[in-house]
C-alpha cells in the first residue's frame, strides 16, 4: 500500500499554512519564509524503511522510519519530537509529540494527487502535490 506513495511530489496548492505553523509555535521570520517555499517531497521504499526527503529554497530535511516504530525527527522548524507513522486505511499517519504538545500530519492520494492534511488544535493545513513525471 506504500508503493502508491513513492515518487517526487510537487507542492501545487496550499491552504492554512501560516495558521498552522503560528499554532506550533514557529516564529514570525520563519513563516514568511516558509510561506514562500514550495517543497518538493521525494518517498521512497527500501525495504521495510520509509525515506521523506524535503527540498526547498528554505530547507531540506530527511527522515527515514519503519511504520509503527516510534523514532526521533528534528522537524524543519527545528522541533525535536518523538514521531510515530503508521498506515490506517490507506493514508500515512504521522502523529508528532514534543512538550505535552502533539500534531497530526495525514498523506493521503486523491485523484492521482498527494494531499497532505496538518491538524494541531484548531489549526488545519491542507497542502496538494503533484506528482512530477519522469
Amino acid at each position: 500500500m506504500v508503493d502508491a506513495f513513492i515518487g517526487t511530489w510537487k507542492l501545487v496548492d496550499s491552504k492554512n499554512f501560516d495558521d498552522y505553523m503560528k499554532s506550533i509555535g514557529v516564529g514570525f521570520a520563519t513563516r514568511q519564509v516558509a510561506n514562500m517555499a514550495k517543497p518538493t517531497t521525494i518517498i521512497k521504499l527500501s525495504g521495510d524503511t520509509i525515506t521523506f526527503k524535503t527540498h526547498s529554497t528554505f530547507k531540506n530535511t530527511e527522515i527515514s522510519f519503519k511504520l509503527g516504530v516510534e523514532f526521533d525527527e528534528r522537524t524543519a522548524d527545528d522541533r525535536k519530537v518523538k514521531s510515530l507513522v503508521t498506515l490506517d486505511g490507506g493514508k500515512l499517519v504521522h502523529v508528532q509529540k514534543w512538550n505535552g504538545q502533539e500534531t497530526t500530519l495525514v498523506q493521503e492520494l486523491q485523484d492521482g494527487k498527494l494531499i497532505l492534511t496538518l491538524t494541531h488544535g484548531s489549526a488545519v493545513c491542507i497542502r496538494t502535490y503533484e506528482k512530477e513525471t519522469a
